[in-house]
């Protein structure tokens, strides 16, 4: 490189520092600007997460309350709607003749005892179905993401009233 060229790029590194140190102090004020607004948007999120939180706090047993009755009605239409299936009037045959089956079996056992008989008559055995474990189990899956779902609109719910400007 030629003392010319070394001139010409020491020229032009201290126009470059130059035009750099001009703009670094708008650049810092403008930083400054950006943490300024993070810091008071953070304390007003903070406020108002303590205005949502103290509200939710005093209110939660109303909230509660409304949510475990909010299922009442469609639990009664579910025992409608499971009282008009044929497969389960099918399944309440089958599980009534076990109960018909403990009934001759303690009549029969009255009628030892009251005629002072050694009693033959063996207990009533109980057999679970498993239909039912299965029919509750995928119940429960569904209701946990159904429930999921709500949890996901009260974050959202407060969410939103943190964001909300006032």
């Amino acid at each position: 490189m030629t003392t010319n060229e070394i001139q010409k790029a020491a020229e032009r590194v201290a126009k470059l520092r130059a035009q750099a140190e001009k703009l670094s102090a708008p650049l810092a004020d403008a930083q400054a600007e950006l943490e300024a607004a993070q810091e008071a948007e953070a304390t007003r999120r903070a406020e108002r997460g303590e205005v949502y939180d103290r509200e939710y706090s005093n209110n939660w047993s109303g909230r509660a309350m409304e949510a475990a009755n909010s299922g009442d009605d469609s639990h009664a239409r579910f025992y409608e709607l499971l009282a008009e299936e044929p497969w389960f009037a099918a399944y309440v045959e089958y599980r009534s003749a076990r109960h018909k089956r403990r009934h001759v079996l303690d009549e029969a056992q009255r009628a030892q005892r009251a005629l002072q008989e050694v009693v033959t008559v063996p207990e009533q055995r109980y057999y679970p179905v498993a239909i039912l474990t299965d029919i509750e189990s995928y119940a429960e899956k569904k209701a946990a993401e159904k429930a999921a779902e709500f949890a996901d609109e009260l974050r959202k719910a407060r969410d939103e009233f943190l964001d909300k400007k006032e």
